[in-house]
């Protein structure tokens, strides 16, 4: 399998790390291919309380990202971004900054669909509630369910130099 993200260089400051596929499974730059409204499942992960930062983000990248791309045709997944939390400086002075706690996630996932009809008919299908089936079950794996907030919304671009 071919690596979907190579690690930040010595001496890189960046605080997150994005791997992104389109409906294709073919990897992209982030922000090719945008819609113009588009609707997203955003979770906030937090990792199982046994697993490091780091086994969490291998097995997210190298195991569910992979499972995620196999089932993305049943689910009618647009696309799908993993953005891995890295720790740092800058980071933490920007929580600071306002009141809150640095390193609460691990990473965010963002699955993104054209509408939410394409959503609903999905998984209403057997094949999209299998797929959404063994979703769930490869993310109770890694993911500390019950601390990891979900959420749907509609995108609405204000900045968007791609």
């Amino acid at each position: 399998m071919a690596t979907l993200r190579d690690p930040p260089g010595r001496g890189e400051t960046c605080d997150s790390v994005s791997v992104v596929f389109n409906a294709g499974g073919r990897r992209s730059k982030p922000g090719a291919d945008r819609l113009a409204e588009v609707i997203k499942l955003v979770f906030s992960l937090r990792r199982r309380p046994e697993m490091t930062r780091e086994e969490f983000q291998a097995y997210w990248r190298d195991h569910h990202a992979p499972l995620v791309l196999s089932h993305a045709p049943a689910l009618r997944i647009r696309r799908y971004v993993q953005t891995h939390a890295r720790s740092s400086e800058l980071a933490a002075a920007q929580s600071a900054a306002r009141g809150s706690k640095p390193d609460v996630y691990d990473g965010q996932a963002e699955l993104w669909w054209d509408s939410l009809d394409d959503v609903i008919a999905a998984v209403a299908t057997p094949a999209g509630q299998q797929a959404a089936i063994a979703l769930l079950e490869d993310e109770r794996r890694f993911i500390d369910l019950e601390r990891s907030p979900l959420w749907i919304g509609e995108e609405h671009a204000v900045i968007d130099s791609t």
